[in-house]
C-alpha cells in the first residue's frame, strides 16, 4: 500500500511538473478559480453571514460557519490550507489562479460573490473546497455538481459533471479516501440548492474532502501531509479535465445580474 501511494504521488508530480528551459507549463493559458469554503471569522459575524441572498433556485444564508473536528480543527482552516497548496501546484504548472479568499480571519464572502469571482475571471474550471459535517459513524468523500437548470446552469451542467468525474477519480486514487458511505454510494451528488454552483457561469464542483465528525477522516484532514495529497489530487483532476474538454464554454453576460 505504501509503495503504491508513493508511486502515485510521483506520477502526480510528473504530470504537473513545470516546463524546463523556460518552456510553458502544462496548464499555461488556463484560468482556474479556487473557492475555499467558509471563513474563520464567520462565527463572529452572524448578522452578516445569516443575511439571505438569491441562490438561484431559493434564498439562503450568505455563508455558514462550517464544520469542525472533535479535536477543534475547523473546516474553514482546512479549506484554505488545501486551496493555497493547490494554488502553488497550479501556478508552477503555468495556470492563472484566482481565489475567493486568502486569509482565515475575515467573514464570507457570500455565496453570490464566490460564484461571481470565478465568472469575472472567465475561469476554465472552478472548484469549491469543503469538508463535510456528516454523522460521526459515516466517513468518506463526495463531489457535488449541478443539474441542468434552465437559465442558470444549463450551459455548464455537462462540463461540471465531467469535472466531477475527474475529481472523484483523482481524489480516490491519490488520497485513498473512500466514497462517502452516508450520502449516496458513488462518491457523487447532484444538487440544485447550492448558490455557488447555481450562479456559476463556468464549470464548477464542490469537493467534500471527508467527514470532519468522523474520527478516522478527522485525523486525515488535520494532517498537513494528507492535505498535500488533497491538493495534488485536485491539481491532477483539473489537468485531466482541461486536457479532455472539447472547447472553451462561452459566458452568458446576461447572467451577471445573478452575481451580487
Amino acid at each position: 500500500m505504501a509503495s503504491t501511494r508513493a508511486a502515485l504521488i510521483v506520477v502526480a508530480a510528473l504530470v504537473l511538473a513545470p516546463g524546463t528551459s523556460g518552456a510553458p507549463g502544462p496548464l499555461a493559458g488556463a484560468t482556474i478559480a479556487i473557492d475555499p469554503g467558509h471563513n474563520g471569522g464567520n462565527a463572529a459575524n452572524a448578522s452578516r453571514i445569516n443575511r439571505l441572498v438569491n441562490a438561484g433556485t431559493l434564498r439562503k444564508a450568505c455563508d455558514t460557519v462550517g464544520s469542525v473536528t472533535p479535536g477543534g480543527y475547523t473546516e474553514a482552516a482546512h479549506n484554505l490550507d488545501v486551496a493555497l497548496r493547490l494554488e502553488r501546484i497550479l501556478r508552477a504548472s503555468g495556470a492563472r489562479v484566482v481565489l475567493t479568499r486568502r486569509t482565515n480571519r475575515g467573514w464570507g464572502p457570500c455565496i453570490t460573490s464566490r460564484a461571481a469571482i470565478g465568472n469575472r475571471a472567465r475561469a476554465d474550471a472552478a472548484v469549491s473546497i469543503h469538508a463535510d459535517g456528516g454523522p460521526a459513524a459515516g466517513r468518506g468523500f463526495h463531489v457535488i455538481y449541478p443539474p441542468a437548470i434552465r437559465g442558470l446552469t444549463d450551459d455548464i451542467a455537462a462540463a461540471s459533471h465531467r469535472l466531477a468525474l475527474a475529481v472523484r477519480a483523482s481524489y480516490a486514487r491519490i488520497t485513498r479516501m473512500p466514497y462517502a458511505d452516508y450520502t449516496g454510494s458513488t462518491g457523487l451528488a447532484r444538487r440544485r440548492d447550492l448558490g455557488g454552483l447555481n450562479l456559476s457561469d463556468v464549470p464548477k464542483v464542490f469537493l467534500e474532502a471527508g467527514n470532519m465528525r468522523n474520527a478516522t477522516d478527522a485525523r486525515l484532514l488535520a494532517s498537513p501531509r494528507f492535505r498535500q495529497l488533497e491538493a495534488r489530487a485536485l491539481a491532477n483532476a483539473l489537468a485531466d479535465f482541461l486536457r479532455a474538454r472539447p472547447s472553451r464554454l462561452p459566458l452568458r453576460s446576461a447572467r451577471a445580474a445573478h452575481a451580487a
